[in-house]
């Protein structure tokens, strides 16, 4: 008897969960609601520019490569990269630029000299990052909460006595201001909440491992562009024998007795399967397509992550003393992350974040040029009048560049796209367009993240930056995994 899967969106989750599925002798059958894979992970080109229109930072990329190992694949055949020298420059109001070097000597050697904080302050912090890893991800990351045996494991008996290093009690901010006394380091260090959508003065300290994946395991450039790990893994699953439809929403998830059969799509057409994943957002899966089923609301209402608000800029320049990565930092981070997570509107000076892909990959701009990805983080949307708060929005944004590069930026601009909240959620179904589900502003969001699986319906399971353990390339790649788990277990 044959084994069936049927998943629910091509996004990064859902292309991991159908090669490991097909790996293991499944028949596997892909649904997107859109003519592309990759869900956020995807690509724009626009009048000689291409953009990767999603994620722009690579980091554990032997998530990527464990994926093609478990095929037999030669990985350099289907997807490369290289790792970053530097993986950020720092810019701030007063002229101060920090190369984010990713030599650990060499960064914390550069924030001394930059800001007279002890390189062993930074040094120091980024071990610690690194026994925080250590300590926590088989048990958070790499194994589903859900479940009692995860607590059984050798790993979390072990870790158990070592929680207190976890730091749950104190904010992200109050560490690091404990930590560094200094306001532009803390600024920095604190920026790393906002890779799981989250507010560093509420999040707790934990996140303070985020730095770990970055200056210990790496950052990475995929040659290529971000838009090539969709294009490896959609080729890998293809040459597994995974099938895709795309342009063809599912409309619901078939449940009898208790679990779920199979899906419709529009046209009411019924396709049975003995296994349904929805790389979905959550939200969205529970009302859209489980009509009658009992929904986890007290999930389901957690607070929303951040989103964003992007610029695709092509520029008619080059500009030396940007990298592939920068961030441009507010002045005021507290009430940046105050407007966002408390007044639900965009802060007149908020942190810009510039990716160029260009750096790395000149063909993704005209000779002399350079293709502009530009982010602030933003609320998710909740009504707001987004028509009007976007140009204000663009003004400030050009002008906190001007005024930090000394040019005029916007003469510059070649041609223009933009991303907002309400575009994000019906390009990717991402509820209220918030990028990564539920935010981590509190001690024990990472329980109150839905499952890997659901609870009331058998054969059902999910992936996906909505659920368990979160939003990001890596975690999401980590979901197909913990799903795949399940489903052998």
């Amino acid at each position: 008897m044959n084994k069936t899967a049927g998943i629910i969106g091509a996004g990064v989750a859902g292309l991991a969960a159908a090669i490991r599925l097909a790996v293991r002798g499944y028949k596997v059958t892909v649904y997107e609601a859109n003519a592309y894979a990759g869900g956020k992970l995807s690509s724009i080109e626009q009048n000689g520019y291409r953009f990767d229109a999603g994620p722009s930072l690579f980091t554990m990329p032997f998530l990527v490569d464990e994926l093609l190992n478990l095929t037999g694949k030669n990985n350099t055949d289907y997807f490369s990269y290289t790792r970053l020298p530097v993986i950020c420059k720092y810019f701030y109001e007063d002229g101060t630029l920090i190369n984010g070097y990713a030599d650990a000597h060499l960064f914390s050697a550069e924030v001394q000299q930059k800001t007279g904080v002890p390189a062993h302050k930074i040094y120091g912090q980024l071990q610690k990052s690194a026994q925080l890893y250590r300590l926590t991800s088989k048990v958070f990351l790499e194994n589903s909460l859900h479940k009692i045996r995860t607590y059984l494991l050798p790993q979390t008996l072990k870790a158990i006595p070592q929680l207190y290093k976890l730091n749950m009690l104190s904010s992200m901010n109050n560490a690091n201001e404990r930590n560094f006394k200094n306001n532009k380091v803390t600024q920095l260090f604190n920026r790393f909440a906002t890779y799981n959508g989250s507010n560093p003065y509420r999040a707790p300290a934990t996140l303070n491992i985020i730095p770990h994946l970055e200056h210990n395991i790496g950052a990475y450039f995929p040659l290529g562009g971000m838009h090539s790990i969709t294009q490896a893994l959609y080729r890998l699953a293809t040459e597994e024998g995974v099938q895709f439809c795309f342009n063809t929403p599912v409309t619901e998830i078939v449940v009898q007795n208790g679990r779920a059969v199979g899906i419709k799509t529009d046209g009411a057409n019924f396709y049975p399967f003995n296994i349904v994943i929805s790389n979905m957002d959550v939200w969205h899966t529970y009302h859209r397509l489980l009509p009658g089923q009992k929904k986890p609301m007290h999930i389901l209402n957690r607070p929303k992550s951040s989103s964003a608000l992007i610029f695709y800029w092509g520029i008619g320049a080059e500009f030396p003393q940007l990298d592939l990565h920068n961030i441009f930092f507010s002045n005021n981070y507290r009430e940046e992350f105050g407007h966002i997570f408390e007044q639900n509107s965009i802060y007149q000076d908020p942190t810009v974040y510039i990716n160029i892909s260009s750096k790395y990959c000149p063909t993704d701009a005209p000779a002399g040029c350079e293709n502009w990805f530009v982010m602030v983080n933003v609320p998710p949307n909740t009504g707001q009048n987004w028509d009007a708060w976007i140009p204000e929005a663009r003004k400030n944004i050009l002008s906190k560049i001007s005024r930090i590069l000394q040019t005029d930026v916007a003469s510059l601009i070649e041609t223009e796209a933009v991303l907002d909240p309400r575009s994000i959620e019906s390009r990717t179904a991402s509820h209220m367009g918030a990028l990564y589900g539920s935010n981590s502003n509190s001690i024990l969001s990472a329980f109150f993240r839905h499952a890997n699986f659901s609870s009331s319906i058998k054969d059902l399971y999910f992936c996906g930056g909505s659920v368990h353990p979160g939003g990001g390339i890596p975690l999401s790649l980590l979901s197909a995994k913990i799903v795949e788990g399940l489903i052998k277990g």
